[in-house]
């Protein structure tokens, strides 16, 4: 198949295309009714950022997804986005804008391959089964050309897999590595079957942790599918306003969000509530994936000793060795992950600057974070909770 026999185009939302279409490109692993491998590139959860306003013109997330067909039929889609700014991406460029503008140049708007807001890997360029040299071709050539066609200053395609990086640079897109933590299911019968694996001091302080967390006066209750009911985000709407203020300023997401997530969505995800007299005063909620459990946002209106780790860490390593999951991504940053089981691990981005001058300081920068990464992955890996004999193993 040659270039010219595949159309390219860019549609400002998902309502434009049909979502079994985008599906058979994000997730062709639940065409048999299964779960997807990650829920955040399905047309069902890009859609609700949009009908809930969480992303369009007046966020700086402006949808321009792109889309590949051949003989008519969509072969490769990529979730796009026009931004005019760098929030919400968790691949922190900030020091890029600033030399590029204090060099007289203009870095936003720019172009983001990405899912707004969420820090977890997974497929970028989407393509269907058959296609998959083409389509990620053809996907990676269109952003690149959008983005000198409109003399943007630069792509980013984040948090994609390894092997879409290895496969991007081939293609000439520059690859940078980052750091997160995930805890990695080892065949674990139970949690005191993870524990066991850990050294003595630590098996000590997570058992103490977790006493501390469930003596917090009330019960700790976890929610999914039909069980969860619109009060429930009633409750964690209030706890993520509070994060969102504290952290970031504003929250990302609108309340309109969590109504889609409950009419789409709800057997995608688990919510952790802590409750006293049936009144939630913390929650945690997580994406569930084919093997992973993806541990998104927190918060609270009354702060308790450890019910943090209890509601993000020990709940998702529970519900993942329940389910059989391999991994739970913890989302970003936070060396205290460390402790609690949760292993450094690499994360891959692609970028492209089309200015030469631009790209090779990019590329310099981009050698000695990887080594910095390499070296401190290494390091948090040695100091990590488990046994030596578990650590020589992993390593």
């Amino acid at each position: 198949m040659t270039d010219t026999e595949i159309e390219l185009s860019v549609i400002p939302d998902l309502g434009a295309i049909d979502a079994a279409e985008w599906d058979a490109c994000a997730c062709p692993e639940a065409a048999d009714r299964g779960p997807p491998a990650d829920p955040f590139t399905t047309h069902r959860f890009l859609r609700a950022l949009e009908l809930s306003h969480s992303v369009g013109p007046r966020t700086g997330w402006q949808p321009q997804h792109l889309i590949a067909r051949a003989g008519g039929a969509v072969i490769a889609v990529a979730p796009m986005y026009a931004k005019g700014h760098s929030q919400g991406e968790y691949i922190f460029d900030h020091n890029w804008a600033h030399a590029w503008e204090r060099a007289g140049g203009s870095y936003y708007p720019k172009l983001q391959i990405a899912v707004p807001f969420t820090p977890a890997t997974g497929r970028r360029f989407l393509v269907k089964p058959g296609h998959e040299s083409t389509g990620l071709q053809a996907l990676v050539q269109g952003a690149e050309t959008v983005c000198e066609q409109h003399d943007l200053s630069s792509l980013h395609v984040t948090f994609c897999t390894k092997a879409e990086r290895e496969a991007g640079e081939a293609l000439g897109l520059m690859g940078r590595s980052s750091q997160q933590y995930h805890w990695f299911n080892d065949g674990y019968a139970d949690f005191d079957g993870f524990l066991a694996a850990l050294s003595s001091r630590k098996r000590k302080t997570i058992r103490k942790e977790r006493a501390v967390a469930q003596g917090f006066g009330g019960a700790i209750n976890a929610y999914t599918g039909d069980a969860l009911r619109p009060e429930h985000w009633d409750a964690f709407w209030r706890f993520y306003q509070d994060t969102g203020r504290r952290k970031w300023g504003s929250p990302y997401l609108s309340r309109a969000f969590f109504d889609e997530v409950q009419a789409t969505m709800r057997d995608d995800v688990l919510l952790v509530l802590a409750e006293r007299d049936g009144v939630p005063v913390a929650g945690a909620l997580n994406f569930i994936g084919r093997d992973v459990l993806y541990g998104r946002y927190w918060g609270c209106t009354e702060h308790h000793p450890a019910l943090h780790f209890e509601l993000c860490y020990y709940q998702a390593i529970d519900f993942a060795i329940e389910h059989g999951l391999g991994r739970v991504e913890a989302g970003a940053q936070g060396d205290h992950k460390l402790a609690r089981g949760y292993l450094p691990v690499t994360c891959h981005s692609l970028h492209h600057i089309p200015n030469e001058g631009f790209r090779r300081a990019i590329a310099q920068f981009l050698e000695a974070e990887a080594r910095a990464v390499a070296e401190d992955i290494e390091v948090l890996t040695s100091y990590g909770p488990f046994r030596r004999v578990m650590q020589e193993e992993q390593e």
